[in-house]
């Protein structure tokens, strides 16, 4: 007979990067898998304290971790929630840019950690309502069957063994109009209890400074400073050999602040 597949999730609804690095990612490591996903990012974006810096540090760990004990990486860049909410401009371009750069920071330690990218990021991602659960903010069985298409395909470019591609046709029935109703208030109405004292706050404050710089015409600024802290950001998750060589060719000057925000 073929050999087992033995499958373990460690994932935890709402974790942040700080959580998968001190729990979830050594809990996954001690059981020293071959596949390793590593999804981060999103409910960072989602909280007050979001911070890019520290977030690629973290994630930098985490891959570190699960890849120096023999596991292949999987990882993927998501759509950004304001899009996927449709939220209006000066709501969702905070996030857009959140998730722009997590994405960008994903990218660059999926190069380096040679992992299997699925690339999620784009519109059709979006505009296809069948991938989406009720909430906006979760898959459907048909985008979870979709995400392992996709990897599926990945892993078999790469030549490692694998079964038959999995089916994207979902095998539990739809919900109907009413259920979807009656599932969306419910995640809504949580969703809303949980980020009350936490992100939404601080959302209308971010919609505020945008509609303050696009009235002002200096709506660049708020691009400029996103630039400039995933720039740090990607620095920090460089090779330790290329800090050095930038480093060295850095012009001298005062160091940066430890802690980045994106927005101001």
């Amino acid at each position: 007979g073929g050999q087992g597949v033995e499958f373990r999730n460690f994932a935890v609804s709402g974790a942040q990067s700080g959580d998968v690095r001190d729990r979830q990612a050594v809990a996954a490591a001690a059981f020293r898998p071959h596949l390793a996903s590593v999804v981060v990012g999103v409910n960072d974006t989602l909280r007050r304290t979001f911070d890019l810096l520290l977030l690629a540090r973290r994630l930098d760990e985490v891959c570190a971790l699960l890849a120096g004990g023999g596991a292949v990486l999987l990882t993927v860049c998501l759509p950004d929630p304001g899009a996927v909410l449709g939220l209006p401009a000066p709501l969702g371009r905070p996030l857009a840019r959140r998730q722009a750069a997590v994405n960008a920071v994903v990218h660059a330690l999926s190069e380096r950690y040679d992992a299997v990218h699925l690339h999620m990021g784009d519109r059709a991602w979006v505009e296809d309502r069948s991938l989406w659960s009720p909430d906006r903010l979760h898959p459907a069985e048909r985008g979870h069957r979709t995400v392992a298409a996709g990897f599926h395909r990945l892993l078999a470019a790469r030549g490692m063994a694998l079964g038959a591609a999995p089916g994207l046709d979902p095998r539990q029935p739809l919900p109907g109009r009413l259920d979807s109703w009656l599932r969306l208030v419910t995640a809504a109405s949580g969703w809303l209890a949980r980020r009350s004292t936490d992100l939404l706050p601080q959302l209308l404050c971010l919609a505020g400074a945008e509609l303050r710089h696009g009235a002002c015409g200096t709506g660049a600024r708020l691009d400029r400073r996103a630039e400039e802290a995933l720039r740090r950001a990607l620095a920090a998750v460089q090779p330790a050999d290329a800090r050095t060589a930038g480093a060295r060719a850095a012009p001298s000057g005062p160091s940066a602040a430890p802690r980045v925000s994106m927005e101001g």
